[in-house]
């Protein structure tokens, strides 16, 4: 992490101290925070939570014993009352410094000095923020909003240089100044931001269906290295909460890449002896074949060994999951009792991909879970703005994963049910085991099949081989030699005998 340096006493550049943003995301973001004592620029449109943030810096000084201060000249403090209350905070050790009437008609016996930013000159607006912090003398700031002070600079020249009077005076000042913005001008304030040592803008993203999407980015932190590119966050009770981009390089972990085992014999000894710690396997076939049965086979045995598993369900609710576990004879309740299965339902429409991404680094390093069930990348795609974002984002996952030696188990639908099939999306490469599960027709049954068509790790077998869902969960039936064109689409029984797989599995 780069911090800006400034000259000590004997001349020698020493480091500014850093200071809360008062949002965990948000300092991860920067690394530590803000660099004390400078001025910061949020920006973004009207909705996109500038207040809430703002509010959140203000709170973590009051917790750390500073003297705060909230200049408005949009919003008036009952306002801002009501945005506290509903998250939760008081307002009990923030000075609000009000330039606009909270009612029509105004109290001469108010506290406060009341203004209406319309009916004064700029410089007079300007003299009297500057006579309430030397009277207050708070160590921060936030001055809501700059597109008062643009409207009576009515020239951008003038606004400028109010602008600079500001930076001049709060420099003189051990005091740390968070300016908002409502992008209100018609095109993007570059002066302001070549004013400002930072600036972060806030975007409330309205997509085609489902809820509204909101990321922030850091354009500029001077001489502070920073997680750059876009990152999703969520207002909630409390405020902002921001989930960093995931960045795997920053996430090592030392682990042994032994098997795990998915708690079936047969099922092991086709992947050449299991699936290795730290690898992905991806599971693809048609609907219903099975692919959800196997992952769940995985994450059953995981428990079983006393590891903990996380089960993303886009497609299913608990309930299919569970009637599922029960006919195969799994104790997926059980387990989810006791907490080593955690099972979440996940609504593409309502969660954003930083937000899972977050969801599943809570599970791995607070929740300790060793295998990681995805089912599937189908629902996980319509969570994602496009396909390609997709790919990127799940690059990043699967590498993180691996570094954590954690299984990863993704499941991908592919359209049709027989005949040739067609896949949404080709992650096959991003894969270090795949899986492929088909039906085929023979003597007037539906069949199912299942080879193992990539393994990175180590050798596997190249069969293909018949398997049955049943009560005693999944069999594997012998190797299908008689047969030709089952994943193509088009089989051919070219044997003498049809085999049975309930008599070769002693059923």
């Amino acid at each position: 992490m780069t911090d800006e340096l400034i000259a000590g006493e004997d001349g020698e550049p020493v480091d500014l101290p850093r200071i809360s943003t008062g949002s965990e995301g948000l300092d991860d973001i920067l690394g530590g925070g803000f660099d004390a004592n400078r001025m910061y620029l949020y920006e973004g449109r009207p909705g996109s939570g500038k207040t809430t943030i703002a509010l959140q810096f203000l709170l973590r000084g009051v917790r750390d014993r500073e003297r705060v201060l909230y200049i408005t000249l949009s919003e008036t403090k009952r306002e801002l009352q009501l945005v506290a209350k509903r998250h939760g905070w008081s307002l009990a050790g923030i000075d609000v410094f009000e330039l606009v009437p909270p009612e029509t008609t105004l109290d001469p016996e108010r506290e406060l000095t009341v203004f209406h930013p319309a009916e004064v000159e700029l410089s007079e607006t300007t003299k009297l923020v500057f006579k309430e912090i030397e009277r207050i003398n708070p160590t921060r700031v936030v001055l809501d909003s700059l597109s008062e002070l643009r409207l009576l600079a009515q020239s951008p020249l003038r606004y400028r240089r109010q602008v600079l009077a500001l930076k001049h005076f709060f420099s003189q000042r051990n005091c740390t100044v968070v300016l908002l913005d409502d992008l209100s001008s018609s095109q993007d304030d570059l002066q302001l931001h070549s004013i400002a040592h930072g600036v972060v803008m806030l975007e409330q993203l309205a997509i085609e269906y489902g809820a509204e999407r909101r990321r922030l980015r850091v354009i500029k932190m001077r001489g502070i290295s920073f997680r750059g590119g876009f990152h999703d966050f969520t207002i909630e009770a409390g405020g902002l909460k921001i989930f960093p981009r995931l960045i795997a390089a920053e996430h090592h972990k030392t682990f042994v890449g032994e098997f795990t085992g998915s708690g079936n014999a047969e099922l092991d000894q086709l992947l050449g002896g299991g699936l290795e710690r730290g690898t992905n396997a991806l599971l693809i076939g048609a609907a219903g074949v099975g692919k959800s049965s196997v992952a769940l086979t995985y994450a059953i045995a995981a428990a079983e060994r006393g590891e903990h598993a996380v089960f993303f369900a886009f497609d299913e609710g608990r309930g299919t999951v569970e009637a599922r576990a029960r006919t195969l004879g799994l104790p997926l309740e059980k387990h989810m009792n006791s907490g080593l299965i955690r099972f979440q339902q996940i609504d593409p429409a309502e969660l954003s991909p930083g937000e899972f991404a977050a969801n599943l680094r809570q599970s791995v390093e607070v929740e300790n879970a060793r295998i990681v069930v995805i089912d599937s990348l189908n629902g996980y795609l319509n969570a994602m703005p496009d396909e390609r974002f997709l790919i990127l984002q799940m690059h990043e996952l699967l590498s993180y994963l691996g570094q954590q030696g954690v299984l990863t188990i993704l499941v991908l639908a592919q359209h049709g049910l027989v005949g040739p099939m067609d896949t949404p999306l080709d992650i096959s490469y991003l894969s270090d085991a795949v899986l492929m599960l088909r039906y085929f027709e023979l003597a007037g049954t539906v069949r199912r099949a299942l080879s193992v068509v990539k393994k990175r790790s180590g050798n596997h077998e190249h069969a293909i081989r018949e398997f049955r869902l049943s009560g005693a969960g999944i069999s594997l039936g012998p190797p299908l030699k008689d047969f030709s064109g089952i994943f193509s689409g088009n089989p051919r029984f070219t044997g003498t005998k049809i085999p049975d797989l309930d008599k070769a599995d002693g059923h």
